[in-house]
């Protein structure tokens, strides 16, 4: 099981691989959903997991708010992946929406076209798609060669557990087309029952090895 453990900043990235996360989201400001860390804080960080053999996945989100961008948003975004890369982040964590509930199209193709050569996951604005558009963007995704998608299952005021059923039908339609990697509320403790009822083979948090303070 691939334990991806959300971490803010720098400061307990160290905390987190020891405790056996083998993968770091790095994000900045978790209490609006997660945002772009800083050059220091990035190149730190890609520098030291690294040397711990563990990638790292590097938020891309000027802002907190909506996931619905300007141009000039998402040409920081453009600016902050093709930099990102250059430091050698394992990949980037985005997702971009216009006003119809759906993916913005052009600006997910213009941040690909940027993370051409990184791993990509479309962040929890998955969630916030129509429910009855969700598979079908689950299609588009994998057409453009995004390798997870990360879910809630549903809305954030509900428990993840209360999304089982719903996350369940993302994996069994997902197949092993792209990766469904479930987010928001699983924990050390309930973590080996939501993967034995999702089947699945990675799952992210920011308490999935416990609590890192």
């Amino acid at each position: 099981m691939l334990k991806e453990v959300c971490v803010e900043n720098f400061t307990l990235v160290s905390v987190a691989i020891e405790k056996g996360g083998n993968r770091i989201e790095l994000c900045d400001n978790l209490s609006v959903g997660g945002t772009t860390v800083s050059h220091g804080v990035a190149a730190k960080t890609i520098s030291y997991c690294h040397s711990k053999n563990t990638k790292v996945m590097t938020m891309v989100r000027p802002r907190g708010g909506n996931f619905i961008y300007t141009k000039e948003e998402i040409e920081i975004m453009q600016n902050d992946i093709t930099h990102f890369k250059q430091l050698g982040t394992d990949g980037v964590v985005i997702g971009c929406l216009n006003d119809s509930d759906w993916i913005d199209e052009e600006a997910m193709l213009n941040l690909l076209e940027s993370a051409v050569g990184l791993d990509v996951t479309f962040h929890m604005a998955f969630d916030q798609i129509k429910d009855e558009y969700q598979f079908e963007a689950i299609d588009w995704l994998v057409r453009h060669r995004v390798n997870r998608i990360l879910t809630h299952g549903g809305s954030c005021s509900k428990s993840i557990e209360d999304n089982l059923s719903r996350l369940k039908e993302f994996v069994d339609y997902a197949a092993d087309r792209i990766i469904i990697l479930p987010g928001g509320g699983i924990t050390d403790n309930n973590l080996s029952n939501i993967a034995s009822i999702l089947n699945i083979s990675e799952v992210h948090g920011t308490k999935i090895v416990g609590e890192l303070c």
